[in-house]
């Protein structure tokens, strides 16, 4: 599934919540994926056709086991030709992390956490759809919460954040249950086959 740009008109989505903003998302964290063989890495590791997405470009992925249930699920970002950057939950980032550095072998790529330098922002609403900021910030349009435009915004850890309304990381979680795409958390890896998430969508 490519993550396409949203057009949907923005509405409130429950009597009481915020339909724009800005959260900051302590719970996500990143592993970057950087070489000349990173896209065929990731494509032998993931659920995804990453060697068709192209730099600025975002998908949804997964991270398996040998029995087709979803280990780690991804935001993944192709910030370069030879730079990934895959955003998971962080408490399976550490273990995720681990697991794919077994496979790399001889492909020329390096995997490390690239958490501490990122920021990672939900924007909800107006804030999605008229972002500002850096220009090196990366901007992936994530499916709609209740019609309502979301988007993750990734910056350098001491740029400014993104302008906005300040809403709750627990706010952002419940917008990604309205909008029909899981994120895998440490209490339920291995408990789901990618369809039961929707990723065949």
């Amino acid at each position: 599934m490519i993550i396409q740009h949203m057009t949907e008109t923005v509405t409130p989505i429950a009597a009481g919540a915020p339909a724009s903003g800005v959260a900051a998302l302590p719970q996500l964290g990143v592993i970057r994926v950087r070489g000349e063989d990173a896209a065929s890495f990731l494509q032998g590791q993931l659920t995804q056709d990453m060697a068709q997405t192209k730099p600025g470009e975002a998908r949804l992925a997964a991270l398996c086991n040998p029995k087709g249930r979803v280990r780690a699920s991804f935001i993944a970002c192709r910030r370069a030709a030879d730079e990934f950057w895959l955003v998971c939950s962080r408490d399976l980032l550490a273990a995720t992390l681990k697991r794919l550095s077994m496979f790399v072998l001889r492909a020329k790529a390096r995997l490390d956490d690239a958490t501490a330098e990122l920021a990672l922002h939900g924007l909800v609403g107006d804030a999605a759809t008229s972002v500002g900021g850096p220009v090196n910030a990366f901007i992936a349009p994530l499916p709609p919460a209740d019609g309502v435009a979301r988007a993750l915004w990734i910056g350098g850890a001491g740029d400014a954040s993104p302008a906005g309304p300040t809403l709750t990381a627990e706010l952002w979680d419940w917008l990604a249950v309205r909008s029909g795409v899981a994120t895998v958390t440490a209490p339920v890896a291995e408990a789901f086959v990618p369809q039961m998430l929707n990723y065949e969508s």
